[in-house]
């Protein structure tokens, strides 16, 4: 009997702070519209939707939230594969020092995916990145480098 109680306490908490995050992401609070793209994108509380993971996304991403522009470049570039969106996010996010969109905006530069392929920049969003300790971008430079020799 004591767990079920637990558990019902539990969940008017958690129901509690869902109504508050929703409440606080409608009146523009970019950090609780970021954690409800969050719990829509992943379905953490609430069901899974890309669409309403983006609605609240782009609300924070407007208020230049730098993780949520790198969130949004995430969702574009992986589930929904718009790479010109995604790099669109990617860059906004880099420029605000976020070493993942940097070595991930250097990646669709590289490819050439949704953009036009640049060497040279994506070489300079991986020295960025790899200026932050991003392991992964340093290797892209490296190899970079060994093919140009």
């Amino acid at each position: 009997m004591k767990n079920i109680l637990k558990k019902v306490i539990d969940m008017k908490k958690y129901i509690s702070s869902l109504t508050n995050i929703r409440k606080a992401a409608e009146q523009g609070n970019a950090d609780a519209q970021f954690n409800l793209g969050l719990m829509y994108n992943s379905g953490d509380g609430v069901p899974q939707d890309d669409t309403e993971a983006i609605k609240w996304y782009l609300k924070a991403a407007e208020q230049r939230s730098a993780i949520t522009q790198y969130n949004l470049g995430l969702m574009y570039s992986r589930g929904l594969q718009d790479y010109a969106e995604a790099a669109r996010w990617f860059l906004k996010s880099a420029e605000q020092g976020i070493a993942d969109a940097q070595f991930n905006f250097g990646l669709i530069l590289e490819e050439g995916r949704g953009v036009q392929q640049d060497s040279d920049a994506a070489a300079m969003w991986y020295n960025e990145a790899a200026e932050q300790g991003h392991a992964e971008a340093q290797l892209r430079l490296d190899r970079m480098k060994d093919k140009s020799l």
